[in-house]
């Protein structure tokens, strides 16, 4: 009896785990944009010795979906960049954690997994981030009814590099050719942010992105997000650390003043003490510990505003 009571458990609660874990691929096979056709590279998964799962050499970019229970859910759904200087993704702490996070009050998050510049593998680098990010949000808003998500209350999240994309798709989803408005977030969480391409910029990460393009005035400018707000950008939420020696604290604080200069609502949080890349691992750090549930405040406010 006790046997039969756990099968029937387990097949009530199978859907549901596995749509948690629905892993969907951005592009059809063989239809991949900008890939270079024939070029191959084998993907890496490696957990480093802070437990942190980091993954290289994308050429299969996908978003995988974790949804919260359905009577828990709000229908508001985020779209997660992990970071990594454009060079890796840091798919654990900055990803699938955060995810969880985001379920627990209700929200159904999308980790993004997204393809790195790689001159080997494709033409036009620093176009292919983007492009992965605008196609899937525009998946997540196409599914939206299958997830149970409001097509209107879907936004995005980022992390170092991945908050540098988080906020480029804040910024350039109407601009050129590909121009989608199924595209634009509803609203962006920014974490310690690549945000400028110019002064106080994460040279890593731009040198990463632009490649050959690095010394160009014009494309350092087109990626440099404080100088590409506009009234369109959605409303946004930065947290940073004022000692962050990776990422210097002037992108956040630059892009708030842009938002405040366009009228876009924003909200930012500044800490002492933090430095770089710690995601929900704040104990440490004193009054840090206070970012996620200030967050989810900001969060559910926004979502819930009549």
């Amino acid at each position: 009896m006790r046997f039969l009571l756990l099968t029937m458990l387990l097949a009530s609660l199978l859907p549901q785990l596995a749509l948690s874990q629905d892993i969907i691929k951005l592009w059809p096979d063989g239809a991949i944009p900008n890939a270079i056709s024939g070029a191959q590279i084998t993907e890496k998964s490696e957990t480093d010795a802070n437990g942190i799962l980091r993954i290289s050499n994308v050429s299969v970019p996908t978003i995988t979906a974790y949804l919260p229970p359905k009577d828990k859910a709000t229908g508001a759904a985020v779209m997660i960049c992990p970071g990594g200087g454009y060079g890796i993704l840091a798919a654990s702490h900055e990803g699938s954690d955060v995810a969880r996070w985001f379920n627990e009050m209700g929200v159904a998050a999308f980790v993004l997994k997204y393809r790195l510049p790689n001159p080997a593998i494709m033409t036009n680098q620093q176009e292919v981030p983007l492009m992965d990010a605008m196609q899937g949000m525009t998946l997540i808003r196409q599914n939206a009814a299958r997830y149970g998500i409001d097509s209107n209350k879907i936004g995005v999240m980022g992390f170092s590099a991945g908050g540098h994309l988080a906020s480029t798709l804040s910024t350039h989803y109407n601009l050129g050719p590909k121009a989608s408005e199924q595209a634009k977030p509803n609203f962006a969480i920014l974490l310690y942010p690549v945000v400028t391409f110019g002064d106080k910029a994460h040279a890593g990460s731009r040198n990463s992105l632009l490649g050959k393009l690095a010394s160009s005035p014009e494309m350092v400018a087109y990626y440099s997000n404080e100088l590409q707000v506009t009234t369109k950008t959605p409303p946004t939420f930065l947290v940073h650390s004022e000692d962050d020696k990776t990422v210097p604290v002037e992108n956040s604080i630059n892009y708030y003043l842009a938002c405040l200069k366009s009228g876009v609502s924003a909200e930012m949080h500044l800490y002492p003490q933090g430095g770089h890349g710690y995601g929900l691992r704040t104990a440490k750090f004193g009054s840090l510990t206070t970012w996620p549930e200030t967050c989810k405040a900001w969060l559910m406010a926004l979502t819930t505003a009549k």
